[in-house]
């Protein structure tokens, strides 16, 4: 039985991942912790998130949760979702701009406002509901999902990684941007495995297998 750590730091869908999590994976520990040894000595980490950027890091950074998180991305499979893959950035146009953890160099932009398709008709922002995801590389994280399969999406705001290498994952509203990264132990994604279904939870227990390879 290995322990799976849903990084509890105040925001987002806690309950609801790790309740996903633990439908998929039953004879595996799941817990929701904000305890740095329980953090430390988990097999896999799981950083969910939702909100702005500004409280989003502010509740990491009060928990000396941010410095925790870069110390450990890398030594452990780490799965980010929504806001948790956008704070693993450099920085985030959100608020004024803030400083994000920085494992994945980077920045969040928000949409173009407004927000335009290929006939020039205006797209609502935030960018909600399902839409579909192209992968970019063949990671062991896509195992028994289709390309374009649909996931479920919440967000304003967008992530540009430095290194195209780096996305594993696009999507298309008003333009193309990166909605899955990869590197070494680390997947992040912007949209709600734990809210897209059948393929959504197929990648949750992808997760929960993965050896953290890229391939």
């Amino acid at each position: 039985m290995q322990r799976i750590a849903v990084i509890d730091y105040g925001m987002g869908n806690l309950r609801s991942v790790a309740k996903a999590v633990e439908q998929v994976a039953p004879d595996d520990e799941v817990v929701v912790t904000n305890d740095a040894t329980m953090l430390a000595s988990a097999d896999r980490l799981i950083c969910p998130g939702q909100g702005a950027a500004a409280d989003c890091m502010a509740a990491l950074n009060a928990a000396s949760l941010a410095a925790q998180i870069k110390d450990m991305v890398g030594t452990k499979p780490f799965l980010g979702i929504c806001m948790g893959l956008q704070v693993l950035l450099t920085e985030s146009e959100e608020n004024n701009g803030v400083s994000c953890i920085n494992v994945v160099p980077g920045f969040v932009k928000r949409f173009d406002n407004p927000l335009l398709d290929e006939h020039q008709v205006r797209l609502k922002v935030p960018h909600m509901g399902w839409s579909k995801v192209q992968q970019r590389n063949n990671s062991k994280m896509w195992q028994g999902i289709d390309d374009n399969a649909r996931f479920y999406f919440a967000h304003s705001y967008y992530c540009e990684p430095d290194d195209p290498a780096q996305i594993a994952a696009v999507c298309h509203y008003g333009h193309t941007f990166a909605v899955a990264v990869q590197q070494k132990n680390l997947f992040a994604c912007q949209f709600h495995p734990e809210k897209s279904a059948n393929d959504g939870l197929q990648l949750l227990k992808n997760f929960t297998q993965w050896d953290g390879e890229p391939c």
